[in-house]
């Protein structure tokens, strides 16, 4: 699945040094042989122990986790959405995000110029989310009148065009239609084909100093600036340099600024949770690996990420929970305590379902 953020931020936030340090921690090259990277593409792995406990069950020749994308996206600066900047750029790279992952500068140097001469968080979440407001009204404005003309011949143009209403109501008292999809007040399925910007679930990476990542009491007034949105508090800079030490330095220098993982796995775990996805596991000899699915989906919709044919040809899933194929060391064993289950097409995945798939192309 490729499903990525979209990385934005103000000039000088350290959104370039954070994807720098994202883009060297790119897995994609050594294990997956048939993925093909973009330049402005960063992969990280999301840390999973269970895949190291599969492996020694089945003597797997290697492991390969489950990846989040992220895409860099041309800086936004105030005005963006009338073509200030990259605006242009920024809008159509925006677009084809699952998600946005915004950097917001939460750190102090007097070396790093901030855009507006001051930080402040609040401030710089709010520019960005009013340009892709704005953004979004120019969007929707042109599209009511369209729709409505469309509508009077196609019911479902006319249903279109109401919701498009709405959303502009919404945007033009400076909310995300996102934020009032969670409140329950608007459906964001009625405006998927406009593509809109504010849609999209936000995720925030406060780019932070020692002074922040150890001062609990500060990074709750930044997660209460963003709720219900995640956040995730990490140094730029200091995940750069994380990649370049050994594990035991790595954890002695997170262990200095109040960390217990690096925050790159941190993100990747937020942005998993962020785009609604979950995963199963396959082991063998030659590898146990991780696959990505949303939330929800079924055993054949599980299959197909495999390959379509596995999809097509289902006819059931061998399914063990984790948590009883490591108590018991091996599916057999498993099955004999009877927590080896069949299940057939409507079955519903779990996160860390163990799963041999049976089809018939």
């Amino acid at each position: 699945m490729t499903l990525t953020l979209g990385i934005v931020g103000l000039p000088n936030v350290g959104k370039s040094t954070l994807f720098n340090a994202l883009t060297r921690n790119d897995v994609l090259a050594a294990n997956y042989p048939f993925a093909t990277i973009e330049p402005n593409v960063g992969l990280v792995e999301l840390p999973d122990p269970r895949l190291n406990r599969l492996s020694e069950i089945y003597s797997s020749e290697r492991i390969l986790p489950a990846t989040v994308s992220f895409v860099d996206i041309a800086g936004i600066v105030k005005g963006a959405s009338e073509g200030e900047g990259m605006g242009n750029a920024f809008l159509a790279n925006i677009r084809e995000a699952d998600a946005i992952c915004q950097v917001v500068r939460a750190f102090s140097n007097d070396d790093v110029i901030h855009v507006d001469g001051r930080v402040d968080p609040a401030t710089d979440i709010s520019v960005i989310e009013t340009e892709l407001i704005l953004a979004d009204l120019q969007t929707v404005e042109k599209a009511v009148p369209r729709l409505e003309k469309e509508g009077r011949k196609d019911r479902d143009k006319a249903d279109q065009a109401t919701a498009a209403k709405q959303a502009q109501e919404i945007l033009e008292d400076g909310r995300t239609l996102y934020s009032a999809s969670v409140s329950g007040e608007f459906d964001l399925a009625a405006v998927r084909e406009l593509h809109l910007m504010t849609a999209k679930p936000f995720l925030y990476v406060f780019n932070s100093d020692e002074a922040v990542l150890t001062d609990e009491s500060r990074q709750k007034e930044l997660r209460d600036l963003v709720a219900p949105a995640d956040c995730v508090f990490l140094d730029a800079a200091t995940e750069a340099e994380l990649l370049e030490l050994d594990d035991e330095e790595a954890a002695e220098l997170l262990a200095s600024v109040g960390q217990d993982e690096p925050g790159l796995q941190t993100l990747a775990k937020a942005g998993f949770a962020t785009l609604g996805l979950q995963t199963y596991l396959t082991a063998g000899p030659k590898e146990a690996r991780a696959w990505t699915i949303p939330q929800g989906a079924t055993a054949p919709q599980a299959a197909g990420v495999i390959h379509t044919d596995f999809e097509r040809g289902f006819i059931k899933a061998e399914i063990v929970g984790f948590a009883d194929l490591d108590e018991y060391g091996s599916v057999a064993e498993a099955r004999n305590h009877g927590k080896v289950r069949q299940e057939g097409k409507d079955y519903v995945m779990k996160d860390g379902d163990v799963v041999e798939f049976k089809f018939n192309v």
